[in-house]
């Protein structure tokens, strides 16, 4: 049986430009296919375009030239209001420095997604503390953000990026803001839920040890795309 492809670059270019005639390219015409139930990380440097890159792959920017596919379908002329969308229901983020909405509680921010999306309040609570039973924080459902350790944010925001069923996770240096072993937890978890849930993830890293706990890895190097391991 043929994996099914959820997301997929064709020829993706990025081009900077300071001032009128200096061109940085960013990304140089990337080709990538990511399948479902897939475990990927992407290794680079800082500066050698994964940021970017990840921010096309979540339709956070618009590349210069190219294509990206989202579970087949072509997004790359679609308007802003209908890329929102498709982040909304098709994408989940998980950030470095975890982007909770300080004022709303741990539960509050994982049902966030859900209330956008238009998922009634009944359905949205409990699917909400399923997934923070599912991440390990059911006696934390209460607790704001700065009442939690960074550990236990990410596993808030790892629970928020999963509210919508997406097809797939993006997550920029999820570990960079943690100590080695919280970092560990984190990565084990997000193994975990690939696994059991059959949730494709995508990882950019700097980290060559995170990198390696993927089942597949991808090295980012001067905007182009090269397969260390398969």
């Amino acid at each position: 049986m043929e994996r099914r492809v959820v997301l997929e670059t064709k020829e993706l270019k990025k081009n900077y430009y300071i001032g009128r005639k200096i061109v940085v390219p960013a990304l140089r015409g990337i080709n990538l296919k990511i399948y479902e139930g897939e475990f990927v990380a992407i290794l680079g440097p800082s500066g050698s375009g994964k940021t970017t890159l990840l921010n096309m792959l979540g339709l956070l920017d618009r590349p210069t030239s190219g294509k990206i596919y989202i579970d087949g379908v072509d997004v790359s002329n679609l308007n802003d209001n209908q890329l929102s969308e498709i982040r909304l229901r098709k994408i989940g983020f998980v950030f470095q420095y975890y982007n909770l909405v300080p004022i709303l509680t741990a539960l509050e921010n994982v049902e966030l997604p859900m209330t956008l999306a238009g998922v009634p309040k009944k359905e949205r609570i409990r699917r909400a503390k399923d997934l923070l039973k599912a991440v390990g924080l059911e006696k934390f459902m209460d607790h704001k953000p700065n009442e939690l350790s960074g550990g236990q944010q990410q596993r808030v925001a790892i629970a928020r990026a999963l509210a919508n069923n997406p097809s797939i996770v993006l997550a920029d240096e999820p570990t960079g803001n943690l100590d080695t072993q919280t970092s560990k937890e984190i990565i084990a978890l997000m193994k975990r839920i690939n696994i059991e849930n059959g949730t494709t993830f995508v990882i950019v890293t700097h980290d060559v040890e995170v990198a390696q706990e993927a089942g597949r890895i991808l090295q980012i190097r001067d905007g182009l795309l090269y397969e260390v391991r398969t």
